[in-house]
């Protein structure tokens, strides 16, 4: 069964970038008219000129580079600034007087478009080094850092690290609405999926089994049978493993895009985020009507091989239940995502191991949980605990991190 949304929303960083545009064009056109009222003050007229026509050219021709991320790149973001920068220390060349009496630069108050673009480009920090190299310059022209000076490099410097600030912000409270579009997304399909398996597949199982029942003989077992996969099938409905969705940034205008994708995924790496394998996916096969599976909402996403990995070395856990506690022992299984590792636990209520049992095992040369189990996390760069109290059952711990070291976790 496949399917396919495609949600689309605007960017919440669009609209500064469409600003920032504005404000360009605007600020040009008050540099060139300031410098019009003004030109009875330059010894050097043409030097204005000669600014100010080069930074009319490059506003108009730099426009599109401003209307998104995409395209005001690094190289631009240097280019214009150093523009910028140029317009400052040409000033005194233009007007013999400008290091003595505080007044506008020939660029004017255009200047902050830059170190703006800056902010909305790369957030605080960015803004920061930009507005530093701008002060720099002002100091630079004016000779001295008279009061004046120092007020307006404070205010540009304040204003383009308060706006950067507030634009990491709203990106990370961007990506928190589309985590809870993506949960959204996957609540509805799941929810979809169980009305479309109730109404159909549980229904004749159900009925299998009760049919199988009342005939007895060889239909009994085959009764049996039906209800053990109607509970395996309920509990892999329940568990909610349909595919989540991807969030991804359209190139052309800035757009987050929410793809909600029902069909398969493979594992390698997209364009919107690395490689990743949801280990609930690998461990919901396990659940039957003698394996209870528990596990978080949202996908426990790990490297493949990693998620491999933990896979199998819940599965020979599981096989060591069924060897040693026997085929009618009840066996849990929980999955925990925390912060920095997940934690799988595998728990019986079988007859527990003795004392030294292990040891013995190995030194007979049965590895089962020396290699399979132990061995696997090792390599993983987790541990594996196990605790067993006779007459009380066993429970394997197996705690991998986010990013496991070792064989599994660099291969890649």
């Amino acid at each position: 069964m496949t399917g396919r949304e495609r949600v689309v929303r605007m960017s919440v960083e669009q609209p500064l970038w469409r600003a920032l545009t504005a404000y360009r064009v605007l600020t040009m056109v008050y540099a060139v008219l300031l410098a019009a009222l003004n030109r009875e003050k330059f010894e050097r007229p043409w030097v204005a000129a000669a600014f100010l026509a080069a930074m009319v050219l490059w506003t108009l021709l730099t426009l599109p580079r401003v209307a998104g991320a995409v395209r005001c790149t690094r190289r631009f973001l240097g280019a214009d600034l150093v523009v910028a920068l140029t317009g400052i220390l040409l000033t005194p060349l233009a007007d013999f007087d400008a290091r003595h009496v505080d007044g506008p630069t020939l660029p004017s108050i255009w200047t902050a478009g830059s170190v703006l673009a800056f902010a909305i480009k790369g957030g605080w920090r960015w803004a920061a080094f930009a507005s530093t190299f701008v002060a720099a310059a002002n100091i630079i022209e004016r000779g001295h850092p008279s009061r004046d000076t120092v007020h307006n490099v404070l205010l540009v410097w304040v204003a383009s690290i308060a706006i950067g600030y507030v634009v990491e912000v709203a990106r990370a409270s961007e990506r928190t609405l589309a985590r809870a579009l993506e949960i959204e997304a996957a609540t509805r399909e799941r929810e979809r999926l169980a009305r479309d398996i109730h109404d159909s597949v549980l229904q004749v199982l159900a009925m299998v089994q009760r049919r199988g029942t009342a005939l007895g003989g060889e239909a009994a077992a085959l009764g049996r049978m039906a209800g053990e996969q109607e509970v395996a099938l309920r509990t892999l409905v329940s568990s909610g493993l349909v595919p989540t969705t991807r969030v991804s940034e359209d190139a052309a205008d800035g757009a987050v895009v929410r793809t909600v994708e029902t069909g398969d995924r493979d594992d390698r790496a997209g364009p919107d985020g690395p490689a990743g394998c949801d280990l609930r996916a690998l461990l919901a096969p396990h659940a039957g009507s003698r394996v209870s599976f528990a596990e978080p909402g949202a996908p426990v996403v790990l490297p493949p091989e990693a998620a491999r990995e933990l896979a199998a070395a819940v599965s020979a856990a599981l096989d060591n239940v069924r060897a040693h506690a026997g085929q009618d022992a009840q066996a849990w299984i929980l999955v925990e995502d925390e912060r920095d590792e997940v934690i799988v636990t595998v728990r019986d209520d079988g007859p527990g191991i003795p004392e030294d049992r292990l040891a013995q095992a190995e030194s007979e040369g049965r590895l089962g949980v020396a290699l399979s189990i132990r061995g696997r996390l090792r390599d993983l760069g987790g541990t594996a605990a196990l605790v067993s109290v006779p007459g009380q059952g066993t429970e394997v711990e197996l705690r991998i991190p986010k990013v496991p070291r070792g064989k599994a976790g660099s291969a890649r």
